[in-house]
């Protein structure tokens, strides 16, 4: 598969039903190593670290529980980070043979972090959605109303972003802009860089 806003937009869908459908860990059905593997686990991780964060806000939860839910929150922000990061070295590798015009720019946010916000934004349309289609008392016809706002806004971002990650990639491919990308370099999870962590260990 070539990288195609759509196509990924299609693929973040099929993940957030998947897991809605069970309320939990699904097998990932796409080739390991392809890209829409790496797209599905993407917003896998996504989609479970949503309800992990609705979670964690409960005012009746214990703060052991609290405790052990930000750790998920970490972990789960780290593999994210990778598999962005996995997304980026697969953008590398399809641009590799593009000579980059001698006037070529750069762009601050790599198609990777781009398609981090698309996943996430399906996550907000999908929840959003479901608010809308609330038929229970609590749900008054002004909440209905302001959600159906917030959702018009939703899809006008998909819309948007869309089109930002076909025109970036376009750029690319016709060596308008150079592909570069700015590793993360996330310190707080790793033991020889955490003074926290570090320290703690003598």
């Amino acid at each position: 598969m070539k990288l195609d806003a759509n196509k990924a937009v299609s693929i973040f869908q099929t993940s957030v039903s998947d897991w809605h459908k069970e309320q939990a860990p699904h097998p990932n059905p796409y080739p390991e190593n392809s890209i829409e593997n790496i797209l599905y686990q993407k917003n896998h991780i996504d989609t479970i670290q949503w309800h992990i964060e609705d979670e964690i806000r409960r005012p009746d939860i214990a703060l052991e529980e609290v405790v052990a839910l930000k750790r998920r929150i970490d972990k789960l922000n780290q593999d994210r980070t990778d598999m962005v990061e996995k997304l980026d070295d697969f953008v590398i590798d399809l641009f590799k043979e593009i000579r980059p015009k001698a006037n070529a720019r750069l762009n601050s946010e790599s198609p990777a972090w781009l398609l981090d916000r698309m996943s996430i934004l399906e996550l907000k349309i999908f929840h959003m959605e479901e608010q809308v289609g609330r038929t229970d008392e609590a749900a008054s016809k002004e909440h209905i109303a302001k959600c159906q706002a917030k959702l018009d806004i939703l899809l006008d971002q998909r819309s948007d972003l869309i089109v930002c990650l076909d025109e970036l990639l376009l750029d690319y491919a016709n060596g308008e802009k150079r592909v570069k990308v700015y590793r993360q370099m996330k310190m707080y999870n790793d033991q020889n860089l955490n003074p926290s962590l570090y320290k703690s260990q003598k």
